[in-house]
């Protein structure tokens, strides 16, 4: 049995020239936003890829096929279809071998980023490590495939949401390297930065790329997280969001909300907390991270010939 896979005309043609290719998730374009605003987004987003050197690849599993690069016509396929599947490790084979549709996750796009062969990835923040988990047990899957698939993923840092020093603590003890971009200490999500320490820190596409073919030389298992800040003029400092984050957790906890429910709820209820500037600032991140993963791209492209 072979994996249903089709690349885009656009990545195949990357691929047979030798050009970077970054790839992208698509939960971005069924759960972050509505139509079409989250189509306008993720084109913008492959965009800013193309101008920084590199072609993008965004992922998803539509009527049972694994795609890699979407084209015009499925883009607006998928941003308008309905109960789109969230798809993690768990269950993006079960979703595959049904025919189904499902959008990916950070977990499942590094799965089908490394199936075809790309080294990049650009996300927005991954999932961590969430508050309360001494008790929920509830760790985000991102973590434990930054531990064992080798694609570098570009990041604002895990969401400002979770719990942030645990996250770190488990992404320690996964062996996962954590490289702050161009500052020591390292960002939060919508917050150029925190409090936290940084444990590594690199300045230029040139070095992360370096330290991702060193680790495919090494053979060392897993990837790594470069934490690129979001840019000063679009964070929403920590100062003003960290009381409007305790306030929707509080009304979570409050309503019961629990689970798989709770991510988009606390995202929901901060959109409104802060007017929308969550969401203006989460879409200048994932294009500032589109940009520095291109470039890293370039670089990882240019050092294998």
């Amino acid at each position: 049995m072979t994996v249903p896979m089709i690349f885009s005309d656009e990545v195949a043609a990357a691929r047979k020239a030798g050009q970077p290719i970054v790839a992208l998730e698509s939960t971005i374009i069924t759960h972050g936003m509505p139509f079409p605003q989250n189509i306008e987004v993720a084109r913008g987003v492959e965009d800013v890829v193309r101008k920084n050197g590199a072609v993008p690849a965004t992922i998803a599993v539509m009527n049972g096929t694994l795609h890699i690069g979407l084209n015009s016509d499925q883009l607006d396929a998928l941003g308008q279809a309905e109960n789109v599947a969230k798809l993690s490790r768990a269950d993006m084979a079960a979703c595959i071998a049904t025919g189904g549709t499902g959008a990916t996750t950070v977990a499942a796009t590094m799965i089908g980023a490394r199936m075809a062969g790309i080294s990049v990835f650009a996300t927005g923040g991954i999932g961590g490590v969430h508050r309360g988990a001494e008790h929920s047990f509830d760790i985000s899957a991102d973590l434990h495939e930054l531990a064992q698939t080798p694609v570098t993923v570009v990041a604002a840092g895990a969401k400002a949401i979770l719990d942030l020093p645990k996250t770190m603590e488990v992404l320690e003890t996964l062996g996962v390297p954590v490289i702050a971009f161009g500052q020591d200490y390292l960002p939060a999500f919508w917050s150029a930065t925190s409090d936290i320490a940084a444990p590594l820190r690199m300045d230029s596409a040139a070095q992360i790329a370096a330290a991702h073919l060193m680790r495919m030389q090494m053979n060392v298992p897993g990837g790594q997280l470069i934490a690129n800040p979001i840019p000063q003029g679009a964070e929403i400092p920590q100062n003003v969001l960290h009381p409007i984050i305790e306030q929707a957790l509080a009304e979570a906890e409050a309503q019961n909300i629990t689970a798989k429910k709770v991510t988009p709820f606390l995202l929901g209820r901060i959109l409104e907390l802060t007017d929308g500037a969550s969401l203006t600032a989460n879409i200048a991140l994932v294009r500032n991270n589109a940009r520095l993963a291109a470039q890293i791209a370039s670089e990882i492209s240019s050092a294998s010939r």
